[in-house]
């Protein structure tokens, strides 16, 4: 009997574990989308418009795709939210024949550009406040 309870509260805190980290991850909405992001790494920045604009000053090609080298560039278009990342359709700038990337949040405060979308963030930027 006690193993079968114990074996219980296992998949009860599990299953609590699960749905916490769950509810994270699906806890950014479009709405919680624009703003302004800073990068303390490097300096670059991202601000994401509440119509949908976006302009990103002083990011690496090699941060956004892991290729078009290390010299920072500005870039701009338009952004999207789709499931769990933000399309960046890049309409100007410094990215060459790149016409769009991926830019991932992390939770409402942080988002961060994966050069390979399964690895780790390349560079990651954290949301500033505006005057």
């Amino acid at each position: 009997m006690i193993g079968k309870r114990t074996r219980r509260h296992g998949l009860v805190l599990i299953l609590a574990a699960t749905a916490a980290l769950t509810s994270a991850c699906g806890s950014v909405e479009a709405e919680d989308v624009p703003g302004v992001f800073h990068s303390d790494e490097t300096g670059a920045s991202i601000t994401l418009g509440a119509d949908s604009t976006f302009t990103a000053t002083g990011v690496a090609p090699d941060d956004v795709s892991g290729s078009g080298g290390a010299d920072p560039v500005d870039f701009s278009g338009t952004w999207e939210f789709v499931n769990d990342f933000v399309y960046l359709t890049v309409d100007d700038g410094g990215l060459g024949k790149l016409a769009g990337v991926q830019l991932y949040p992390d939770g409402v405060d942080e988002v961060e550009f994966r050069a390979d979308p399964d690895g780790p963030p390349s560079l990651e930027f954290t949301r500033v406040a505006t005057p």
